[in-house]
């Protein structure tokens, strides 16, 4: 568009599209971050499940005498790593709720900026919210 003054600005679609197409990028490297910190909270659950077991497991033995109680420098090793598990799975949950509340605001910020007027744009916001290309 140009004007009497020589200024030309771009097409407002165009700056619509290019805002959603950056929204589109900042939506699914968040998703993608989610993703690394479920699947981190997930082998750390497997792992602090298998630590509480096995100090469970001799805790008992040793209560039954059937293990030296030498043996406790084991279970209070074993009892700070659950402490340290049980910390991270916190931190981790943490962050998967920042990651599910950045995610919702970029969904709030598309639908603020509301009807985009065409099929083609209304299609690109559906695919940014659902991460298909």
């Amino acid at each position: 568009m140009a004007s009497i003054f020589g200024f030309r600005s771009r097409d407002p679609a165009r700056d619509r599209q290019t805002d959603l197409s950056r929204f589109d990028r900042l939506a699914k490297l968040l998703d993608q971050i989610a993703g690394e910190i479920e699947a981190e909270k997930t082998g750390l659950e497997n792992r602090y499940r298998s630590k509480a077991t096995s100090a469970a497991f001799l805790v008992e033995a040793m209560e039954n005498g059937s293990a030296s109680a030498s043996r406790s420098s084991e279970v209070t090793e074993l009892t700070n790593s659950i402490l340290n598990c049980e910390r991270r799975i916190a931190a981790l949950t943490r962050q998967n709720s920042l990651m599910k509340e950045l995610r919702h605001s970029i969904d709030g910020i598309i639908d603020e900026n509301g009807a985009y007027g065409s099929d083609r744009q209304a299609e690109f916001v559906n695919r940014a919210r659902t991460g298909t290309t």
